[in-house]
């Protein structure tokens, strides 16, 4: 069973997918000074009411089998721990144990 940190990150980056280009043109609005200023205060307030999760940094990079939130591989989107179990059993292409 998924531990709920997998889930709410999964969930996290769906709803900031969705939301993306909307808050993207909201936040151009508000910083250009052209506009008038009711219209960028408006932009502000819809912006304040998205939900919390469409917030990109409400996002955290976790590992994907064990949803622990430090010690992660970017590229591999996994643990160090589980990165160097899978590294040992050769279950990642391209990856060998050191030896010099």
């Amino acid at each position: 069973m998924p531990i709920a940190h997998i889930i709410r990150d999964r969930i996290a980056r769906q709803v900031v997918a969705e939301h993306e280009v909307a808050r993207q043109a909201l936040r151009l609005i508000i910083r250009d000074e052209s506009h008038p200023l009711s219209l960028r205060i408006q932009a502000q307030l819809q912006l304040n009411n998205y939900p919390r999760y469409a917030r990109p940094h409400a996002i955290k990079n976790r590992c994907i089998e064990t949803g622990k939130a430090r010690g992660n591989i970017g590229e591999y989107k996994i643990s160090r721990i589980v990165f160097r179990q899978r590294a040992l059993a050769g279950e990642i292409p391209g990856v060998r144990k050191a030896c010099w």
